[in-house]
């Protein structure tokens, strides 16, 4: 022994050596230490049902918090986090844009500390017209071609190579809501096959909400444009059909659960008799896909389930009618094969503006989605 200290001390090749290696055996551990934490966080926060795995979401706010973000996810018990990255476009009409930096840089920091808390992400390039004073509803870029080599190369492009990427990202939404484009089926069949030739993670596209009636189904506007998303061939690219859910069900400020759940089968408003769930149904038997809430959000007022979509229907509070709508959806939808699970909009920042926030009524009834098979497993 003294013979071979003796001579690591005449020698110190093999100290530095033998420190290096050491070194590295403690890197190794603490990856595999790491690589075996997340495994086992992604499998504590599956929900593996009866009728296949489901996504449990929520959608952020621009404008979130990462230590709110953080603490919705255990409020809520959900598995993924649809994280926006702020895509700011001038105006309406605009056929340029760009990323914003900030964003960026925040939703990576977030993905990374999601990654270690096995939540799957689904990163979504959120369009921020005229500094947020505008809506993507309302985006008529004047120069339809260049619009869509931008939001290809400037936007798409970068948000795979250097977040979606290096991030393993759960899913991309390849574009949002933009109802007045969205029928430029060449153009977005071509979005989603460049998504897929430099990114191997999935695929989605967010459909707006629409509504029929009964009483003059083939013959009017909206029947037409459900048709048109019903044939939409870029439905056929993704690996899930997203909707944002804003479908108007009543002409009642309050209502009960089962008079809800009653008009997702045949709405009340202005006699519609629209059939929500079969039309979702058709959607994704057509193209067999299943069909994801892309956004699944209600206003905490009176008039939550008259018109969803617009965040201040009333100016009288109610905790327990957005609550209702979510215990509604769950009832008609959570053991359907065909549906693939929802994300609730908006959390990640609460404050007096922010109408969509989950009332603590209806944290309690999100928290009871699929809480039975999260973390246990099939029961």
């Amino acid at each position: 022994m003294k013979n071979l200290l003796n001579m690591l001390k005449r020698n110190k090749t093999p100290l530095i050596v033998l420190g290096v290696i050491i070194m590295v055996l403690l890197i190794i551990k603490l990856v595999l230490v790491d690589i075996v934490y997340i495994g086992h966080q992604y499998e504590k926060n599956r929900i593996i049902t009866p009728w296949g795995e489901k996504i449990k979401s929520a959608n952020l706010s621009v404008d979130y918090t990462i230590e709110q973000a953080l603490s919705d996810i255990d409020s809520l018990g959900l598995n993924t986090l649809n994280v926006p990255v702020q895509i700011d476009i001038p105006s309406l009409t605009a056929s340029t844009m760009s990323i914003n930096a900030e964003s960026e840089k925040k939703a990576v920091r977030l993905i990374k500390r999601l990654k270690y808390k096995g939540i799957n992400v689904i990163l979504e390039p959120y369009p921020y017209i005229q500094n947020g004073e505008k809506y993507e509803t309302d985006l008529k870029p004047d120069n339809i071609n260049q619009w869509f080599w931008n939001w290809k190369q400037v936007v798409l492009a970068e948000l795979i190579r250097d977040v979606a990427k290096p991030n393993k990202v759960y899913a991309l939404c390849i574009g949002s809501n933009f109802d007045q484009f969205e029928d430029q089926c060449g153009y977005w069949t071509d979005v989603a096959d460049f998504v897929r030739a430099g990114y191997q993670g999935k695929v989605t596209y967010r459909t707006n909400w629409w509504y029929t009636a009964e009483w003059n189904a083939g013959q009017n506007l909206a029947y037409d444009t459900y048709i048109t998303k019903l044939n939409n061939p870029l439905l056929g690219k993704v690996d899930f059909i997203s909707v944002a859910a804003y479908f108007e069900l009543t002409d009642q400020e309050t209502n009960t659960v089962d008079n809800l759940v009653s008009s997702i089968y045949k709405t009340r408003i202005f006699d519609r008799n629209q059939n929500i769930y079969d039309e979702l149904k058709q959607l994704s038997a057509k193209w067999n896909k299943p069909v994801f809430f892309g956004e699944l959000g209600f206003p905490k007022r009176d008039g939550a389930a008259v018109h969803p979509w617009n965040p201040l229907p009333s100016e009288i509070i109610n905790n327990q009618e957005q609550a209702n709508c979510f215990l509604a959806y769950q009832q008609v939808f959570e053991k359907e094969t065909w549906h693939l699970g929802f994300s609730v909009f908006a959390v990640g920042k609460d404050d007096e503006n922010k109408n969509y926030y989950p009332s603590e009524q209806s944290k309690q009834a999100i928290k009871r989605w699929y809480a039975e098979y999260q973390h246990t497993g099939i029961q």
